[in-house]
């Protein structure tokens, strides 16, 4: 697979209405796993999305997911730019000088999801988000 690069997208509680609409627009494959799959299936957010992406025949990426709680959704400032692959040399390479004088938000460790993860802000403000697939 190498990396992907694309937008991921913050909804406040309308992720999956979002995804459905961006899916009608560019067709495609859209898939959703919600909060309650990977933690608790009886809290509150349980039915909300924890990442959804859809993939269209154009060649277009688009993630997203609700803001998880305890996070701000801010409108206007809900993205960041993912990277995301299986080549975890390149891509922990590109975490390295992307989180270089930046500030880290999530520690690039194994998530819950079994992938790792961690998200950064690099130095002119830019919001990322890097996975690393198979690790």
């Amino acid at each position: 697979m190498g990396s992907r690069l694309n937008p991921y997208l913050s909804f406040a509680g309308d992720a999956r209405q979002a995804m459905e609409f961006y899916q009608e627009v560019f067709g495609g494959t859209l898939t959703v796993n919600t909060f309650g799959e990977y933690g608790k299936p009886d809290a509150p957010e349980a039915d909300k999305v924890m990442h959804g992406m859809l993939e269209t025949g154009s060649g277009f990426t688009l993630m997203g997911a609700d803001t998880p709680p305890g996070m701000e959704h801010v409108p206007g400032n809900n993205f960041s730019v993912s990277l995301s692959g299986d080549d975890e040399a390149e891509l922990r390479g590109y975490w390295e000088k992307l989180s270089a004088d930046g500030s880290v938000g999530v520690p690039l460790e194994r998530q819950m999801w079994g992938d790792v993860f961690g998200m950064c802000t690099d130095r002119f403000g830019i919001p990322w988000m890097v996975n690393i697939t198979g690790t």
